[in-house]
């Protein structure tokens, strides 16, 4: 394998076929290529323009596909360069995923400008693949100027990606009062915008009134400190006619630029890094407490007890931590 200093000089040329064998490299869970993984992200520069991070995730059907593709095609005709990082889910049985964004963006995949990574969530709750932040740090490096991340599909759990993104957007279809309701509270309390897709056809007049009743209900939820007047806001838009995607774009621009004119960007970047630097400490700590001499042993006999009823759940985590404490006093 390439040293990691020469593999961040080919991803900062742009080299392709360097930056998915790089993100392949921090998406691995082996030891000895966690560590090359960290060598790299120490070893590639940062461009002094950060790409904008967006999020965007939806409910089944309303066409997040067609509409990254639409979106991204956009971008570029604005000369922008395009990094999509798609998350598929996985089986819980298998692990395995589909991975087949690439084929459902036939166009946005074949623009020079443009890059796609389908990535499996594995059992990465949050709508994220666990090395997913990690991968946007690569792509910022590779110079895009704009990475969309694209989350498995609405869900409780569906807000990991606000904490390694600038912006979220929550695309929905055009519905009742029922859609309306179905649609998770902390999913919308995150959102910077939502857009109401499908609204072509005869679907338009009902678009156009779910994206007035999304309206009202992102004004009961909340007003945040860091929202200009008028954010968070809904807007109808059509990803198969291309209806409406410039006029968000400017939207969110609109937004971006003020958060960087009040010194809230960056600030919400400083807090996203030093959430992940806890995240990273206790998946750390998780991994060596599972690799711990003998832990996992004792691991397995208490499960047991617990089962059986012999043993309270807390009393066996009280002992299994006691076990990982004494493994690593006599490592030490």
């Amino acid at each position: 394998m390439q040293a990691p200093e020469e593999i961040a000089k080919a991803i900062q040329a742009g080299d392709r076929r360097a930056l998915s064998r790089a993100i392949t490299l921090v998406e691995s869970t082996r030891a000895d290529h966690r560590a090359q993984a960290r060598a790299l992200l120490r070893a590639v520069e940062m461009p002094g323009k950060p790409a904008l991070r967006i999020g965007l995730s939806g409910t089944p059907g309303v066409g997040k596909s067609t509409f990254i593709e639409a979106f991204g095609l956009m971008l570029i005709a604005r000369e922008l360069r395009v990094a999509v990082l798609a998350v598929d889910p996985s089986s819980a049985r298998s692990g395995g995923s589909i991975l087949g964004d690439k084929t459902r963006m036939d166009l946005l995949s074949r623009a020079p400008e443009a890059y796609i990574r389908p990535s499996p969530s594995r059992s990465t709750l949050g709508g994220v693949a666990r090395r997913t932040r990690e991968a946007i740090l690569l792509c910022e490096a590779a110079g895009f100027d704009v990475v969309l991340v694209e989350t498995v599909g609405v869900g409780q759990s569906e807000t990991m990606v606000a904490d390694m993104t600038d912006a979220f957007l929550l695309l929905l279809a055009p519905a009742g009062g029922d859609e309306l309701q179905g649609v998770k509270r902390g999913i919308m309390e995150i959102a910077d915008m939502i857009l109401v897709n499908k609204a072509d056809g005869d679907l338009k007049s009902t678009a156009v009134r779910t994206t007035a009743d999304y309206a009202g209900a992102l004004r009961l939820l909340r007003k945040r400190p860091h929202d200009p007047e008028g954010y968070p806001r809904a807007k109808p838009v059509s990803a198969t006619e291309g209806h409406g995607l410039e006029e968000a774009w400017v939207d969110l621009t609109t937004l971006l630029n003020w958060r960087q004119a009040q010194g809230i960007f960056d600030q919400r970047r400083a807090e996203q890094a030093t959430y992940w630097f806890r995240q990273e400490i206790e998946e750390g700590l998780r991994s060596r407490f599972r690799a711990a001499p003998g832990v996992a042993q004792q691991l397995a006999r208490l499960e047991a007890q617990v089962k059986t009823g012999d043993i309270t759940p807390e009393d066996a985590a009280e002992q299994a931590l006691e076990a990982f404490m004494h493994a690593k006093s006599g490592l030490a």
